[in-house]
């Protein structure tokens, strides 16, 4: 299927594309969403991954060789998370952009005392993640996402594309109806990098502080915040 938008200037509306593109894409293959993506926003759209595995990063980078890639670096990530993101920018045509908080960990303790995380999970994922995100994202008109509906209650609700009000961006979410068998299947067809905490009991991953091991047929994302009922850090909202 070939879909055809203009190019989307810097003073467009972009509400106006997300209503007609959201509608029009949303039976199309993942493929197809982030072609449509790049075609319409060029230099000023950006993918965001969190490392968990590299479909997303596979599909655009065949699609735009050097695209830049947002990683967000909290600072407490496993070490097997910062692995998998150094394989990617070996192994992909990619732009890996590493992004920090304003605070070093050091920083956020003496500031904010230790062990924040524990204390207030809400505060500490705001500026360590959702604040360097919003940041991040300023050059861009639009990011795409790797969330899938199925992942959480939040996220049903998810489009294809979709307006950010918070941010005043386009939000792609090619990936959004793809099923866990489907993501699997991508993977092994296309021998796709994946963080290896994944195959170790950690089907969701997050900052090692705040995720833990899960058990086989609990819910993949109980290990986060466990006990906490939290269930997202704040940058997909």
């Amino acid at each position: 299927m070939t879909l055809t938008f203009e190019r989307a200037p810097a003073a467009l509306d972009l509400t106006d594309i997300v209503e007609s593109a959201a509608d029009a894409l949303e039976e199309a293959p993942a493929e197809e969403i982030v072609r449509w993506a790049i075609a319409t926003f060029g230099d000023r759209i950006c993918v965001t991954s969190s490392m968990k595995d590299a479909v997303l990063v596979d599909i655009a980078a065949k699609i735009r060789p050097g695209i830049d890639v947002l990683f967000v670096d909290t600072g407490y990530h496993f070490a097997e998370t910062i692995g998998t993101r150094d394989a990617v920018e070996l192994v992909y045509p990619i732009n890996v952009v590493n992004v920090t908080s304003s605070r070093t960990v050091a920083e956020q303790e003496r500031d904010l005392g230790p062990r924040l995380n524990g204390r207030n999970p809400d505060l500490c994922c705001h500026l360590r993640k959702v604040e360097p995100l919003n940041r991040a994202l300023d050059p861009y008109l639009a990011w795409i996402t790797g969330i899938r509906r199925e992942e959480t209650s939040h996220r049903r609700g998810s489009r294809v594309v979709e307006w950010n009000a918070a941010r005043g961006k386009v939000k792609v979410n090619p990936l959004a109806r793809w099923t866990h068998e489907q993501l699997t299947s991508y993977i092994e067809d296309n021998g796709i990098l994946v963080n290896p905490l994944q195959y170790d009991g950690y089907p969701s991953i997050g900052c090692e502080p705040c995720t833990q091991r899960v058990a086989p047929g609990e819910d993949p994302r109980s290990g986060r915040w466990a006990g906490t009922g939290k269930s997202e850090c704040g940058i997909n909202l």
